[in-house]
């Protein structure tokens, strides 16, 4: 049985402690909690440009120097407020507050002087048009209505029994999972790209919250249903950040995991408490205070003060403590230069379930950007493990 916490009052005197009368004190630091936990419930609407272009010519774009545009690798920019884009690729120079990258295309749109919004899916649209491979729109129909979704069938296989769902992280975009269709399409497999609940295309869920897989796991096995329903017979979940976790639930929810022949993670959360935990420390938000945060997401009685219908349960999400109720093989992509989903627990999963998983572990990469960094290796990686299935 999943282990549920309660809010305590030694919790609330722990986090209180050392700053004022105890009253006012456990009352200011039950609303910091209840804050930091509707900040990871809520999803991010806005999108403001984040990086700045300084030149650009028909062969380089400039930028002004960050954590982004320094990155190793290959990234998308969005222009013009997202109706633009262009692609570039690797370092050419860099230095005085600026660095200098590869111009492969501008895909829409005109290159200027500017803002602009850093894309680190590469992709910028649907796999026709990104990747010129024919494309079907799909609407899957979940508890919460009809989501938007893309087909990709393999060539010359118009009703394969061989079906893939590819499953976005938190906040992201479909576009995030077309890395893996050129591979899964050249190994004869039909890629559904779903959306679901509170994605900016789709319906929104009863609160309009995150549920850290704990509800997204249905619109899963919508898909999943979808795909069975269309013919086939095996399948494989595959699943970005929180996708990871909303790939877990549904494995551990859903009859319809019976199919399933096998998974693979990129950048997973395995334990939302560790996730929570690390947030709450680049924030400077005190341990006592994270626990109390996940304390409120956790209990019915205070769901009301994140703003979530339905209690989150953290503990469910602790796959390295429910390791030995895995089934299904997995490959599990990991990077120790993940600065927002921390590699150990997909480490530690793979040291507790040897006979199930797969760790592919980079060293320098950002979170989701394996691919970005050596695409090479991640779909040698990937097409090794989809041909074994």
């Amino acid at each position: 049985m999943p282990v549920r916490r309660v809010v305590s009052r030694p919790v609330l005197v722990a986090a209180a402690a050392g700053t004022g009368s105890l009253l006012g004190a456990a009352s200011g630091s039950l609303a910091a909690a209840a804050y930091f936990a509707r900040k990871v419930v809520t999803p991010d609407e806005l999108q403001p440009d984040d990086v700045e272009i300084a030149t650009h010519d028909r062969q380089t774009v400039t930028f002004a120097s960050t954590s982004e545009t320094m990155a190793a690798g290959r990234y998308g920019v969005w222009l013009d407020g997202g109706s633009g884009h262009a692609r570039v690729g690797e370092v050419v120079d860099e230095g005085g507050g600026t660095v200098t990258r590869r111009l492969l295309a501008v895909d829409r749109g005109r290159l200027e002087v500017g803002t602009a919004r850093w894309n680190q899916y590469y992709y910028w649209d649907r796999p026709s048009v990104c990747l010129g491979l024919p494309d079907e729109d799909l609407r899957i129909q979940s508890d919460v209505g009809a989501l938007p979704g893309w087909l990709v069938r393999p060539e010359g296989d118009a009703r394969g029994t061989d079906w893939a769902v590819l499953v976005h992280g938190r906040g992201a975009r479909k576009e995030e999972t077309l890395r893996a269709v050129p591979v899964l399409s050249d190994a004869g497999w039909t890629s559904l790209v779903t959306a679901y609940r509170n994605d900016r295309d789709a319906p929104r869920g009863l609160d309009g919250r995150y549920s850290l897989g704990l509800s997204e796991w249905r619109d899963v096995e919508a898909a999943m249903a979808y795909a069975v329903s269309h013919g086939a017979r095996r399948i494989l979940l595959l699943g970005w950040s929180m996708g990871g976790a909303i790939v877990l639930q549904a494995l551990d929810r859903s009859p319809l995991a019976r199919h399933v022949v096998g998974v693979a993670l990129d950048s997973p959360v395995v334990d939302w408490g560790v996730v929570l935990r690390h947030h709450g420390r680049l924030r400077r938000v005190p341990g006592p205070l994270v626990r109390v945060a996940t304390d409120l997401m956790g209990s019915r009685r205070s769901r009301r003060l994140v703003g979530v219908h339905e209690p989150i349960d953290v503990a469910r999400t602790d796959w390295v403590a429910r390791a030995g109720e895995l089934r299904h093989p997995m490959l599990v992509i990991a990077s120790d230069g993940d600065d927002f989903v921390p590699a150990g627990p997909a480490v530690a999963l793979a040291g507790r379930r040897p006979d199930l998983v797969r760790l592919e572990r980079w060293e320098t990469a950002g979170h989701c950007r394996e691919w970005n960094q050596d695409p090479e290796r991640w779909e040698r990686v990937l097409r090794e493990f989809v041909e074994t299935r």
